[in-house]
């Protein structure tokens, strides 16, 4: 459980490590960074984000109770197999990764056993990066998504639980790795697909002055974080694939509908699409 004087280490002070060592700081907790470079950790401290920061991955795991690993799941995997033997017994670490099978439970499987693994997914992203983008507000309408597993105790989720609900998340679920990875295949990673193939269509910049709203919020996603998408897809290749598949199907009927000038099968599209976009307007 945390308590007023718990200590919490992040590693990784980019856009959602940054964003979380300030939600904590602000909270009253006790926030160490860990970063690659020293320009990040001069940021934070200027920013008041951290009490204090280091580029040693070692120098302040004797003192963490809870680290947050803001870091792509490859980097984030090796480098708790590499430096494990530095925490202190009892501590929990947890994420923030997109994709959590062969990344959670890759962790679990070396993972000390006095020392507990919970993954966590804020699905609280911006097509920004960097500390200097860092903010708590994201998380207020954002959804904070617990993936434990059977590795897990009952503490460490009620713990993630709490975390979410000091960063104010605005909604806070329980999911299984797999019934996290087929929800992120389709509500993130395939609106992304989407996006960066509209902006791959054709060259747009002619079109620049000319654009709606419509084009802005359908492609703002596309801005996006090579790098890290490119894992995150390949971690979750089969759902993904399943995904475009599902929808190029979709696609392929609406231009044959079109195709054939079937008004009536448009309409029915049209509003079943409304209707199904109503229920998500209903959590806000």
């Amino acid at each position: 459980m945390i308590r007023n004087d718990t200590t919490f280490v992040i590693v990784g002070l980019g856009l959602l490590g940054g964003s979380y060592a300030m939600g904590l700081k602000e909270a009253g907790y006790g926030v160490l960074g860990v970063a690659r470079r020293q320009e990040t950790i001069d940021h934070a401290l200027a920013h008041h984000m951290i009490d204090a920061g280091t580029l040693d991955p070692e120098e302040f795991l004797d003192q963490a109770d809870i680290v947050v690993f803001a870091l792509y799941p490859h980097i984030m995997i090796d480098w708790i197999h590499e430096h494990q033997n530095a925490f202190r017994p009892g501590t929990l670490l947890t994420d923030v990764s997109g994709v959590k099978v062969n990344v959670a439970d890759k962790v679990q499987s070396f993972l000390r056993d006095d020392v507990e693994f919970i993954a966590a997914h804020p699905m609280a992203g911006r097509e920004t990066r960097g500390i200097e983008y860092a903010n708590t507000e994201m998380f207020h309408d954002a959804n904070y998504i617990i993936v434990p597993t059977e590795k897990n105790t009952k503490e460490a989720v009620e713990t993630s639980r709490q975390l979410a609900e000091i960063l104010q998340f605005h909604h806070i679920a329980t999911l299984t790795m797999q019934e996290h990875d087929e929800m992120i295949g389709f509500l993130s990673q395939l609106t992304h697909v989407i996006a960066v193939s509209l902006m791959n269509t054709h060259d747009n910049s002619h079109l620049v002055e000319y654009t709606g709203d419509s084009f802005r919020d359908l492609t703002r996603i596309a801005k996006i974080n090579e790098t890290m998408w490119s894992e995150l897809f390949l971690l979750n290749k089969k759902i993904l694939l399943s995904e475009i598949d599902a929808f190029a199907k979709e696609l392929e009927h609406f231009r044959d509908t079109l195709a054939k000038e079937d008004v009536d099968e448009m309409k029915r599209l049209f509003i079943q699409s409304t209707e199904r976009r109503k229920k998500f307007d209903k959590l806000k």
